[in-house]
């Protein structure tokens, strides 16, 4: 194509927006029938590049259009409107192991997404694209206030929906990774839900006493939440992944101060001492190491540690003594802990109890362990480094790219809407 007879149109609608949010790209004046690569670069905070493409051919009108024209080839294929984020990928020749986590939520994460001529597969950084436009996709929405939270020795943060409120509030926990995580409480409170992000297991009090927090460390959370003026004392939840999950199942059941309104489970197990918290779950997986298995690939496959689902009462959370509504997010491929045995088991219990009509189960297919937000990079393999230990491994967390990326997209809608029927609707 002579560049002086067309001048390629290139236009990503909205080109700023949340990171659950779908963008149209489009791309115009081309001639009929042109082939050509639509490509989206992202350099993520730790400097390294991540890439996604597809190949597209021109309709009579000289237009592609992203969220109707299939791929025909690339990093995704078929009509996939968002493939350009959610196949994202380490350009070729990075280290193995990486896994795209935005850290800092106060900046966006930046896309550019660039129309090469022809079906191209590698070496765009030596090329001159047709067109180019730069993509910021948000955690945070405009208005919403992150406030650090450093009373009763916590380590948090606390996002506020904008406005006056008051609002239903949310304590949200991420996995066996520590470290104090924002993305997904900003997003929460980008959607109206007070939002307290809470690192539990590298917290400053950890670092400082060597000793893990306790029942008491999430119960002064809540506390934190539930007295916070623009809060709704009698309408919050909680959210865990993994650990996270193994916690809001302990402490939903269990405990005499945190009251929730509802809770969402994510890749997460009841299975864990009932008469201990974090330091002895932490020490039963260590006692089941044995089980611990590598594939092929030398990649460590942990789901075993937890199986075979024990029948000892004294070694899972009685979901039976649950009194609020309760979702479970599972991947049936997740590689890295027992998901959807554990959820099948409390399904059987919660029956038997006669609380199963609180319970939802959303279960997906060729699904792993990380379900994280819409359009977040499937991580199917990543260096981890549990907080107990001092190296890093290749862990496996599973799940089919596709199959795992429509399961998030999915789960999140779903997730969102059981959040708003709980929390804002009169019990």
């Amino acid at each position: 194509m002579d560049k002086k007879q067309c001048c390629v149109k290139l236009s990503v609608q909205p080109s700023r927006g949340l990171m659950d949010e779908k963008f149209v790209v489009l791309v115009q004046n081309v001639p009929p029938g042109f082939q050509l690569t639509i490509h989206a670069l992202h350099q993520c905070e730790d400097g390294h590049s991540w890439e996604a493409f597809g190949h597209y051919t021109a309709d009579a009108t000289g237009t592609v259009n992203v969220s109707e024209d299939p791929s025909l080839g690339g990093t995704y294929s078929g009509v996939e409107q968002m493939g350009l984020l959610w196949s994202l990928r380490p350009v070729p020749g990075s280290k193995p192991g990486f896994r795209l986590r935005k850290m800092n939520v106060q900046t966006p994460m930046e896309i550019t997404i660039s129309v090469y001529q022809g079906y191209q597969t590698e070496g765009f950084v030596d090329q001159v694209p047709l067109a180019g436009v730069l993509v910021e996709r948000w955690y945070l929405a405009p208005g919403v206030r992150r406030i650090p939270i450093t009373e009763d020795n916590l380590t948090a943060t606390l996002f506020l929906p904008p406005g006056p409120g008051p609002f239903p509030g949310l304590l949200d926990l991420w996995g066996g990774g520590g470290k104090l995580l924002e993305n997904r409480a900003a997003l929460l409170a980008s959607h109206g839900i007070a939002s307290l992000a809470l690192d539990y297991l590298t917290p400053k009090i950890t670092m400082e006493t060597g000793k893990m927090v306790d029942n008491k460390y999430f119960e002064a959370a809540y506390r934190v939440l539930q007295q916070h003026p623009q809060v709704l004392g009698s309408r919050i939840a909680m959210l865990g992944l993994s650990v996270g999950a193994s916690v809001t199942l302990k402490m939903a059941a269990y405990s005499q101060v945190v009251k929730l309104r509802c809770a969402v489970c994510v890749g997460g197990t009841h299975v864990q001492p009932v008469d201990g918290f974090l330091k002895e779950f932490l020490l039963l997986c260590r006692e089941n190491a044995g089980k611990i298995r590598l594939n092929e690939e030398n990649q460590v496959v942990l789901r075993d540690l937890l199986l075979p689902i024990p029948t000892n009462p004294s070694l899972k959370v009685d979901v039976g003594r649950l009194q609020c509504p309760l979702l479970l997010v599972v991947g049936e491929d997740d590689r890295n802990w027992p998901a959807y045995e554990s959820a099948m088991d409390m399904k059987e219990m919660m029956a038997r109890a006669g609380n199963s009509h609180l319970l939802t189960v959303l279960s997906y297919p060729n699904t792993g362990h990380l379900i994280e937000p819409p359009y977040t990079p499937h991580t199917r393999v990543s260096a981890f480094k549990p907080v107990e230990s001092r190296h890093s491994v290749m862990v496996l967390w599973g799940g089919e790219t596709v199959a795992h990326s429509r399961a998030q997209e999915d789960a999140w809608r779903k997730t969102l809407v059981f959040l708003r029927e709980n929390l804002w609707q009169k019990p």
